[in-house]
C-alpha cells in the first residue's frame, strides 16, 4: 500500500453525496489560500483522496466546482455580516436601527475582505456568472448578502432616512462603494495599512454611502 499524499483525507471511499461535500470542503480551502485560480479539480480530489475521474459524478468540470465554491463563500459572507448585525440593539428606534444596520452589512463585508481574501476574490471570479438564487448562499438567518443589504435599506425608508423614490438600485450603490474600498485594501494602495487605520476608513465609507443615497 502507498504511503498517504500529504494534504489528502484518510478514507478513499464515500457514502452517496458525501463526496461532493468533501471536495467542496477541498474546493473551499484551496480558495481561501490562493484565490479562484488555486481550485482546481485535479488537487480537489487529490485532497479527498479519491481518482480524479470519481469528481465527474458530481462536477462535469472545474467551472461547476468553482461555482460550488462561490456559493458557499456568499453563505460566509453572509454569516460575517450577521455577525455584525448581530451587535445592534433591535429595540432601538427606527432611525438608529436603520444606520447600523447599513454599517454592520457594510462592516461584515469589509471585514469578510481582510479576513477571508481568497474566499472573497473567488467571488467575483473573472469569466464565472454570479450564482443564481440558491438557498445555499444564504447565512444562519437565511438571508444571502444581497438581501441583507436590502433589509437594511428598507429599514433606512421606514425610518424616514432614505426617500422611497431613491430605493430603487439602493443596494448596487452602496455595493459599489464599499467594495471599492474592499478591493483598495486587499491590492491596492492600502494594502498592508495599520487595521486602526483601514478600520476607521471602513466606518467613514459606509457613513458616506449612506448620505449619499
Amino acid at each position: 500500500m502507498s504511503p498517504q499524499r500529504p494534504g489528502s483525507v484518510t478514507r478513499q471511499t464515500y457514502r452517496h453525496g458525501d463526496l461532493r461535500r468533501v471536495l467542496v470542503a477541498a474546493g473551499i480551502a484551496l480558495a481561501s489560500a490562493g484565490g479562484p485560480d488555486a481550485v482546481v479539480l485535479r488537487e480537489a480530489t487529490r485532497r479527498a483522496g479519491v481518482a480524479p475521474n470519481a469528481a465527474y459524478r458530481h462536477f462535469s468540470s472545474r467551472a461547476d466546482l468553482l461555482q460550488a465554491v462561490r456559493v458557499a463563500a456568499l453563505s460566509r459572507l453572509a454569516a460575517a455580516m450577521e455577525v455584525e448585525l448581530a451587535r445592534i440593539d433591535a429595540s432601538a428606534e427606527a432611525a438608529v436601527l436603520g444606520r447600523a444596520s447599513l454599517a454592520a452589512v457594510g462592516l461584515g463585508y469589509l471585514t469578510f475582505a481582510r479576513t477571508e481574501t481568497g474566499l472573497f476574490r473567488t467571488l467575483f471570479a473573472a469569466g464565472t456568472p454570479w450564482p443564481a438564487p440558491d438557498p445555499a448562499k444564504a447565512g444562519p438567518g437565511g438571508l444571502d448578502p444581497f438581501q441583507l443589504l436590502g433589509v437594511a435599506l428598507d429599514r433606512l425608508v421606514a425610518a424616514g432616512i432614505l426617500p422611497p423614490e431613491r430605493r430603487a438600485g439602493a443596494e448596487h450603490l452602496a455595493w459599489s462603494a464599499v467594495h471599492g474600498l474592499a478591493m483598495l485594501i486587499i491590492e491596492g494602495p492600502l494594502a498592508g495599512a495599520a487595521p486602526e487605520r483601514l478600520d476607521a476608513l471602513g466606518r467613514r465609507v459606509v457613513a458616506m454611502v449612506e448620505r449619499g443615497l
